[in-house]
């Protein structure tokens, strides 16, 4: 098992300081890892700060209104991960007295807590003897053991779960799992990876074999869909309507201006017209345009146009969506916004 030590013994030399190692916690553990599916750490690292200060107890993050936490999160996108750790807090509190529990099992029961995050927690904060298989620990053992699998089956996660348990349980878990993810990030990197400097290198099969860019295997990925987007900036005197998504959609909780999908043969006049009559039951007039904003989310991408519009007539009801309301442009940047519709914010506070 000579690998461990070369592995531990790089880790011990090689890890970087992170505000979640240096005072850890098993909170501090739990709120990071959520943080870090499918984000950079150079990301991560401001929100979890900022977090931690806004929400310092699993009380206080139970305690908190949604729209609060939501806000804390803008920005890191995959708006679920936010909404489950609310939803988990609160049970924590309900029913284990406010204290993360200290299994595994247990773990899984909680909501956004997978076996990736209830591993991370159980071994970085209470030593169990558990594999994290994320992806840069799929990338770092399929190209050492040579394993050809496609990496986004279950049955290739569950294999190498089974390969590193001997692994873990005669070493320290937090320094085993903590030690291969470091090395995914910095060392066996998706691109150019630095074999040279690589504590596993000597018996690495893709080293010699070199099959590094054959490894990790997955499928290609089909054709991205794209969507074009219309939403209307909609003013009643010094105010603008926005209305809140429902909890149980994609992006569920957060505020956005009214608007959708353009429909074929349909200008994007037409189609603001029509999706504003659809969710909020009024009429307006279709102005100038604010802005045209790109923005890619994990299965599709968006290209969205915001007018400028005026009020005409009717009562806004909210038929789609869980709420609305007038409010001053001022206002917007106190408010959880998805990030196309929130890049449009200093535009309509400066027009």
């Amino acid at each position: 098992m000579n690998w461990t030590f070369n592995l531990l013994d790089w880790f011990s030399k090689q890890q970087r300081p992170m505000p979640w190692r240096q005072n850890p916690s098993a909170y501090g553990t739990w709120i990071s890892e959520m943080m870090l599916q499918q984000t950079q750490v150079v990301t991560v690292i401001p929100y979890f700060e900022r977090f931690m200060t806004q929400f310092p107890t699993i009380q206080s993050l139970a305690d908190a209104p949604l729209e609060k936490v939501l806000k804390a999160w803008e920005g890191l996108g995959y708006y679920s991960r936010a909404r489950n750790l609310h939803k988990a807090a609160k049970i924590i509190v309900n029913d284990f007295n406010g204290t993360v529990p200290n299994n595994y099992k247990t773990l899984l029961t909680l909501p956004g807590i997978g076996p990736y995050i209830a591993a991370a927690i159980g071994s970085i904060a209470f030593e169990e003897p558990v594999p994290v298989v994320d992806g840069n620990v799929l990338r770092v053992f399929t190209r050492y053991w040579g394993i050809f699998d496609d990496i986004m089956k279950m049955t290739t996660r569950t294999m190498l779960t089974d390969r590193l348990t001997p692994y873990i349980q005669d070493v320290k878990p937090s320094d085993f799992n903590q030690a291969i993810m470091e090395l995914g990030a910095l060392i066996c990197k998706p691109k150019d990876p630095l074999c040279s400097t690589c504590p596993l290198q000597e018996k690495c099969f893709a080293f010699h074999s070199q099959k590094i860019a054959e490894l990790p295997y997955k499928p290609k990925k089909a054709a991205v869909p794209h969507h074009t987007i219309v939403v209307g900036v909609i003013w009643k005197d010094d105010k603008v309507l926005i209305t809140k998504r429902k909890e149980d959609q994609m992006l569920g909780g957060l505020w956005e201006f009214p608007g959708g999908k353009l429909e074929k043969g349909e200008s994007l006049k037409q189609a603001l017209i029509r999706e504003v009559n659809e969710e909020v039951d009024i009429q307006i007039k279709v102005g100038a345009v604010y802005g045209v904003i790109k923005h890619a989310y994990s299965h599709f991408k968006i290209t969205l146009h915001a007018y400028h519009c005026e009020y005409v007539s009717g009562t806004p009801i909210a038929k789609s969506a869980s709420d609305l309301k007038w409010v001053s442009p001022k206002t917007l940047h106190d408010l959880p916004f998805p990030k196309a519709n929130k890049s449009l914010i200093p535009l309509i506070i400066n027009s």
